[in-house]
């Protein structure tokens, strides 16, 4: 394993692995799992991206961020993530990732459970998005009992124990989508596709019903077709999309509520069909690319890099680290935003999704 400047211990933290295995592992004494030392490997490559900061002086955070989404957006949470790490000094926010794009809600409730029950190298809060299922609830509340404020993030899990949920207002961004759409296909005919990639989000769930509702006061006359479970992964997706396309030959314009862009184009392609008007979420790397090649007619964009800094906030202020009334309470302001109108690119060496 390459050198590295880190005590044993920093590793045995960052990982949440106990000392005697992070010393096996770096001297290669064996009798540990290969997952195990890529375990390892991951917490001294997170160490290095979070170094500038650890440098710093002041109050220690440990958070642990898990989420199911699809890479490309993980990816994009994490970027804004740790380009906010140095905006916290004179606090030291380390942070651990456990992402996965899909799977049983099982494997999502062990891993918010071991960061429950684990005593060495306890999370000290946890950002989460996650399915609004009852075994999600149940371990946000398994959390909170062994005191790990948890936020949720995008999509929010309201029934539960959660400190805080940080994000948009879903609902407002399906009514903003519904507005564009009609105002953009005007008097020409054609029924809508909304594309979910789960119908267990909360927070897509409450961008379909917000579009729903304003397309029927404004547009009642338009069909929407639902289309879900794509997951926001591409070869499911555009299968999915395939299908409906086939099944409706009136289908015009998308509202992708779930991700999974570039597949649902493909498929349109796939069939010569046009598709007059595309309305997405996040500027991630496919969208953006699809953005200024205006494949895409605009994309309802939040500042996620805000987000995060106001999830660390919340979870310095339910430590007693930061004042009460520190992170703001008001959801993210929605940015609609078209080829004309995009930020500047990013070097290439950054994350933006």
């Amino acid at each position: 394993m390459p050198s590295h400047p880190y005590p044993i211990r920093e590793i045995a933290r960052q990982a949440g692995l106990s000392e005697a295995t992070v010393d096996r592992v770096l001297n290669n004494r064996g009798g540990v799992r290969e997952s195990t030392a890529r375990e390892v490997q991951q917490a001294i490559t997170d160490l290095h991206r979070q170094r500038d900061q650890i440098r710093l002086g002041g109050r220690s955070f440990l958070i642990d961020i898990v989420m199911q989404a699809p890479e490309r957006f993980s990816s994009t949470v994490q970027g804004a993530l740790e380009a906010e790490l140095p905006a916290l000094h004179p606090a030291v926010m380390r942070s651990r990732f456990h992402f996965r794009e899909t799977g049983p809600v099982g494997e999502l409730v062990a891993t918010l459970d071991r960061l429950a029950t684990k005593r060495q190298s306890q999370s000290q809060g946890v950002i989460l998005k996650a399915p609004d299922l009852p075994e999600v609830t149940a371990a946000v509340g398994r959390l909170t009992t062994a005191g790990i404020p948890v936020v949720t993030l995008v999509t929010d899990l309201p029934a539960s124990s959660r400190l805080a949920y940080v994000g948009i207002d879903n609902r407002a961004a399906g009514a903003t989508a519904a507005y564009l759409i009609g105002q953009w296909l005007g008097d020409r005919p054609g029924n809508v596709l909304t594309s979910l990639s789960s119908g267990f989000f909360r927070g897509e769930e409450e961008r379909e019903m917000g579009f729903r509702s304003a397309m029927r006061t404004l547009h009642p006359q338009r069909t929407l077709v639902e289309m879900t479970e794509g997951q926001g992964l591409d070869a499911t997706q555009r299968e999915l999309v395939l299908d409906a396309l086939k099944r409706d030959s009136d289908i015009r314009a998308v509202y992708s509520i779930g991700g999974g862009n570039i597949a649902t184009l493909e498929a349109f392609g796939a069939l010569d069909r046009e598709c007059a008007v595309f309305i997405a979420h996040d500027l991630d790397h496919d969208n953006t690319r699809l953005l200024r090649r205006r494949r895409l007619s605009a994309v309802l964009h939040h500042d996620l890099r805000q987000d995060m800094r106001r999830a660390c906030q919340i979870i310095m202020q339910a430590h007693r680290a930061l004042p009460a009334g520190t992170a703001p309470s008001l959801p993210s302001a929605i940015q609609v935003v078209t080829p004309y109108n995009m930020p500047p690119e990013e070097p290439s060496t950054t994350l933006d999704g």
